[in-house]
């Protein structure tokens, strides 16, 4: 028994180590053109094709609920639970004042998807990639306390899984090229869930009930469109810049 703890004490502090190491700054890979339209072409798989979506369209919606959830808690909000479906759904319940906090959060839900992968592609150009792995690993970890549904639970555990893999066995190049593809998948996902919710409001308005963008004008009174507006800004330019920067990489 005493030998079993041992062994699990060690493992955790080899991991540990390995999460602390990760936040040392590194050479910004030499990335050829050839390996960055096989990176983007990698992103645009996980986010394009129906079949892919199914599954990294659930990553995308975590990101999306997790980032509700980071909102919430930046205005002293409290979180009571996150669930998402296989459908793509999700929700956070949380409690707290009702006005800005309450707004600051419904907002944070499309836009977070494309901020997440603006900061993994900025972490890369800046040769903190590995930083980007460890931060995600132990925010994966630590969302769990959240998580009221199994699709949550799996999702964050694969994710995790996936994160802790990075973090303990991979070199810091491969943790680089990972996290670009991530970030630049993460970036059009967000760009395609947009299009997503406008058709809501546009073609499918049976649906509206679902919609962020409703759901604020409910509460606040301001136009569906001006919400929709918001989402779009902070998307663009977070792709925009995302470009910029995987332009910079390349070093032309």
């Amino acid at each position: 028994m005493s030998n079993a703890a041992g062994e699990l004490g060690n493992a955790a502090a080899n991991w540990w180590t390995a999460v602390l190491n990760g936040f040392t700054r590194t050479e910004v890979p030499d990335v050829s053109a050839l390996f960055l339209l096989c990176i983007v072409a990698l992103a645009i798989v996980l986010s394009i094709p129906r079949v892919s979506w199914r599954w990294f369209g659930l990553y995308v919606t975590f990101v999306h609920e997790l980032g509700h959830a980071f909102a919430a808690l930046m205005t002293g909000r409290f979180i009571h639970g996150l669930k998402i479906g296989l459908d793509h759904s999700g929700q956070l319940v949380s409690s707290g004042r009702r006005g800005f906090s309450a707004t600051w959060s419904g907002f944070w839900g499309y836009p977070a998807p494309a901020v997440v992968g603006l900061a993994l592609v900025w972490s890369v150009s800046a040769g903190w990639a590995g930083a980007a792995a460890s931060l995600g690993a132990l925010i994966l970890l630590l969302s769990l306390i959240f998580l009221r549904n199994i699709t949550a639970v799996l999702v964050a555990l694969v994710s995790a899984g996936i994160a802790q893999c990075l973090v303990m066995f991979a070199s810091p190049q491969t943790v680089s090229y990972v996290i670009l593809a991530l970030g630049i998948a993460l970036g059009i996902g967000s760009i395609r869930d947009f299009f997503k919710v406008a058709a809501v409001h546009t073609r499918r308005r049976n649906q509206l009930a679902s919609s962020d963008a409703y759901i604020l004008f409910r509460s606040t009174g301001a136009p569906s469109w001006l919400w929709l507006s918001g989402f779009a800004i902070i998307i663009a330019g977070s792709a925009t810049y995302s470009g910029y920067l995987v332009w910079g990489i390349l070093g032309f």
